[in-house]
């Protein structure tokens, strides 16, 4: 069998060191704090044997003696030792990308997640999985639950990518936390907006763990009876995922989070470029025609099948145990473009604004 080769998808060297600098949201800033030991007296004592010789005359007699005495000697001395040492500090970025209408803009985030209502609401058996992910679930959702002027913001799941969306390196996600994708002895990292919750570039106020029952059911296709990572059953990491939304604003609002399994490798954007690489063959005319960047896309996506879906994803859990269909894209729970506006797959709840900025250094 061939070496898998390792190549970044349409990102050159260059442009990954890039996006490495804004994706990871984890800066390191060196403080030098500066300590100084208390001074410290030490005495030393010394003796030292003195010979004395005395002489004394008299008249018409000269007497000399010799007499050895002890001379003690007493130094004190003063020592002052600094020390220097160095510390680390971890600085949060609190933004990160999305696509609006084919650009590349910017989420800046400005409080702590919300999932509302909790979990067990909809899944009332679900205790210790709600607790584990604080509430947060993916697979129902109740739209006047959330904010009255929360709008929808549509999270991009290369679920192509298989296990490694969510994050761990034994599921051949990479140390930094991006996905990565094989197909024909080539194996592409899938570089994302944010990376897999725990990893140096997850983004900022997102929610660490997620439950879905599409979790558990993909572990008990695997044989996966108890969890994994030490989680309750059907409880894993926010998975490594794009942003799409319909408008942007300065101001910041409350978004509630439409999660999207994107099954089509072609049609994934770049993270900073925003374009789509064709990268599995297809039998559709132009294989990057529905790349997700824009609203219109995603709404075409779900009602487009292509056969490079089925190549992609022949061996892929999430798809063989969810889909195994050649829709490019699914919305769990939501069947029809015309719904996407007005209906929701989760209770999970972001505040930020997205203003319509590029987020990369140039």
């Amino acid at each position: 069998m061939s070496k898998h080769k390792k190549n970044t998808r349409a990102v050159s060297n260059a442009v990954f060191v890039a996006v490495a600098v804004i994706l990871i949201i984890i800066a390191a800033v060196g403080f030098a704090l500066y300590a100084t030991k208390p001074s410290t007296t030490s005495t030393v004592t010394t003796t030292v044997p003195t010979t004395v010789v005395s002489t004394v005359t008299t008249p018409g007699m000269t007497t000399t003696s010799t007499q050895t005495v002890t001379a003690t000697q007493t130094v004190t001395s003063t020592q002052t030792q600094t020390v220097t040492s160095t510390l680390t500090k971890p600085v949060t970025v609190n933004s990160s990308g999305a696509f609006y209408n084919g650009q590349v803009i910017t989420f800046q985030y400005t409080a702590q997640f919300m999932c509302t209502p909790p979990a067990t609401t909809f899944f009332p058996n679900e205790t210790n999985q709600s607790k584990a992910a604080m509430g947060c679930e993916v697979g129902a959702g109740n739209i006047s639950a959330f904010p009255k002027n929360a709008a929808p913001v549509f999270v991009l799941v290369p679920a192509f990518a298989g296990l490694s969306i969510f994050g761990p390196t034994q599921l051949n996600a990479t140390p930094q936390g991006f996905p990565t994708f094989t197909y024909n002895n080539v194996t592409y990292v899938i570089t994302t907006q944010c990376g897999a919750a725990g990893t140096m570039t997850a983004c900022p106020d997102h929610m660490t763990y997620i439950y879905s029952p599409a979790f558990t059911a993909v572990e008990q296709a695997l044989g996966i009876k108890n969890g994994v990572f030490n989680l309750p059953e059907g409880v894993l990491p926010t998975p490594a995922h794009d942003h799409l939304v319909t408008f942007t604003t300065n101001q910041s609002i409350p978004w509630y989070i439409v999660v999207v399994l994107v099954f089509d490798p072609n049609i994934f954007p770049n993270p900073i470029t925003g374009q789509c690489q064709a990268i599995v063959p297809s039998n559709t005319t132009n294989p990057t025609a529905n790349c997700l960047n824009n609203i219109q896309a995603l709404e075409n996506a779900m009602m487009t099948y292509d056969s490079a879906v089925g190549m992609a994803n022949a061996k892929n859990p999430i798809w063989t145990t969810l889909v195994n269909t050649d829709l490019q894209v699914v919305v769990p729970g939501i069947t029809s473009p015309s719904q996407l506006m007005s209906a929701t797959n989760s209770n999970m709840v972001l505040y930020f604004s997205d203003p319509a900025i590029y987020p990369y250094p140039i």
